[in-house]
């Protein structure tokens, strides 16, 4: 399966690293595209270099090697290539998954004014009815995004928060992330186990 996945400059670039890890574990192709936001995010949070990387290219290449796994495959895609063929309702793509999503590109995909690919493949999702997911984490939100957010659901989109259950007793931070990977797999309906369905007995491992 082709799956998009974005990273945007929202808090949160662990989502967006452990989603890229389960779909590559799982078999599939994933177009990674992450915005100038986004590595300013990986350098901070998952690079510990501070949210001014020296070079783009270096942090995403750094960021697929910790994450990407087999026999999964991982094309990078830039922002600004919407020439590619995730920008056409014609490639037979039907999976788009934003994680995280910055409260920018939400705005931007819910009110169709995008100008990079990320926003690109978002319009071509809801245009095509396919599977378009977003990720924001942001709290508390305004007036003006639960509205982005509702007009997004209506277009046929999915808003998932990255809201971490606790009921499956989570012990570690990676557990939480998994928990929200998970959910956002499940919309996509694909297979994993990143965490334990309700009324199943310990944790399953990934």
């Amino acid at each position: 399966m082709r799956v998009f996945l974005a990273v945007t400059g929202a808090s949160g670039a662990a989502y967006g690293g452990r989603a890229l890890s389960a779909l590559t574990a799982a078999g599939h192709h994933v177009g990674l595209c992450v915005s100038d936001a986004g590595c300013q995010v990986i350098s901070h949070e998952l690079l510990g270099e501070g949210p001014r990387p020296t070079s783009r290219t270096d942090v995403v290449e750094r960021f697929v090697q910790a994450h990407a796994q087999s026999p999964g495959a991982v094309d990078v895609l830039q922002p600004d290539d919407i020439a590619c063929s995730f920008a056409s309702g014609s490639s037979g793509a039907r999976a788009a998954l934003v994680m995280p999503c910055s409260t920018s590109t939400l705005g931007k995909v819910a009110h169709g004014t995008g100008d990079t690919l990320i926003h690109r493949v978002a319009e071509v999702m809801l245009k095509e009815r396919g599977q378009l997911v977003l990720v924001p984490r942001e709290t508390p939100v305004s007036l003006i995004q639960l509205r982005n957010m509702v007009a997004v659901t209506e277009a046929g989109g999915i808003i998932l928060p990255a809201s971490p259950g606790l009921y499956t007793l989570p012990q570690s931070i990676d557990d939480l992330v998994d928990f929200v990977v998970g959910k956002a797999l499940d919309v996509l309906r694909i297979d994993h186990a990143l965490f334990p369905r309700w009324g199943e007995a310990g944790r399953v491992e990934a």
